[in-house]
């Protein structure tokens, strides 16, 4: 007899009303595959691009990578893990659902003292900091970093770790809200959207910026590109306002022999080694304290996409969680 569980399904791309929640047949864990009650699900920037059709997808879809639970089936060929086990994974198959697949060898324990709900908030956005800050562009104590979205999920993590380093830290918000948020993360400047170049400028004495971390795309580019240094690097993860359009690469030349890149999460984590390495440092770093997830909005499942809502609107601060 075939078990059903809730999940959110898409039938076809649209705006968040095509998020349902639907009954659907139990997942079943394959080989090197473990089965986890999902106890939390990290709702993300790149589930909204799917919905929409901007990264294609198969229908029906079920969204959701991010995920944190309890272990019910481990599939042949794993090891490491047991049923009853705490995991957590950026990777997951299909995480909005009260049942998901997470592939063991993406997934990973959630040390003793870190919540549930926090360790789904934190491998994509966290694994995203630190890849960001330690791989595509390795910053180093005493430089100067612009971040935009300061206070959004990305942004106050990335922020907390950019300090450990040494860096020092401006950062872009929208409220006098998300200033103060982003403030007590420890930014050491905090600027509105609006002029911020210019205000950059000002504030590393006409230099510019070493790099420019920037999550939030169409709006911010262009503003991106003009506070950079010669020889700084643009850092484009996201597109939270819109994708940017075709560069002409002549600005680059002209605006100091700039360099750009357009990096995702997957890339960095193409082996065993990568992925434990930034998760290990990630959870570790939640589970000693010095590393704070701030979950700013919570959604039961079936609304799904009220959630994606919140986060397009741009009006969530760090991150957004839904719980079946």
């Amino acid at each position: 007899m075939t078990e059903y569980a809730n999940a959110i399904v898409a039938t076809a791309p649209g705006g968040p009303d095509v998020l349902e929640l639907t009954q659907v047949p139990m997942p079943v864990a394959a080989p090197g595959e473990l089965l986890v009650k999902i106890a939390a699900v990290g709702v993300n920037f790149i589930e909204s691009y799917q919905r929409e059709g901007i990264y294609k997808v198969p229908y029906p879809f079920t969204p959701g990578t991010e995920a944190s639970g309890q272990v019910v089936a481990v599939g042949n060929n794993v090891a490491g893990f047991a049923v009853g086990d705490s995991v957590a994974t950026a990777e997951g198959i299909a995480c909005y659902a009260e049942y998901a697949i997470f592939p063991a060898e993406k997934a990973f324990h959630v040390p003793a003292g870190v919540p549930m709900d926090v360790a789904a908030a934190l491998p994509l956005q966290g694994m995203t900091a630190h890849y960001l800050m330690n791989s595509t562009y390795h910053v180093e104590p005493g430089q100067t970093v612009l971040l935009h979205a300061g206070a959004g999920g990305v942004g106050l993590l990335l922020t907390q770790m950019l300090k450990e380093r040494g860096a020092r830290v401006i950062t872009t918000v929208s409220t006098e809200e998300k200033e103060e948020l982003s403030r007590v993360a420890g930014a050491d400047e905090v600027l509105r959207y609006e002029n911020f170049a210019p205000n950059v400028r000002e504030f590393t004495d006409g230099i510019g910026v070493d790099v420019v971390f920037d999550g939030v795309g169409k709006d911010t580019f262009d503003g991106s590109l003009a506070s950079l240094r010669t020889r700084g690097m643009l850092v484009l993860f996201g597109g939270a306002s819109g994708q940017v359009p075709p560069l002409d690469l002549q600005r680059l030349n002209s605006g100091g022999s700039l360099f750009v890149t357009r990096p995702t999460l997957g890339n960095y984590l193409l082996n065993a080694q990568e992925r434990s390495w930034r998760s290990t440092e990630v959870f570790n770093a939640a589970a000693s304290g010095t590393l704070t997830a701030r979950i700013g909005a919570r959604f039961p499942l079936a609304e799904a996409g009220a959630a994606h809502a919140a986060l397009q609107g741009r009006v969530t601060t760090g991150k957004v969680i839904l719980e079946p």
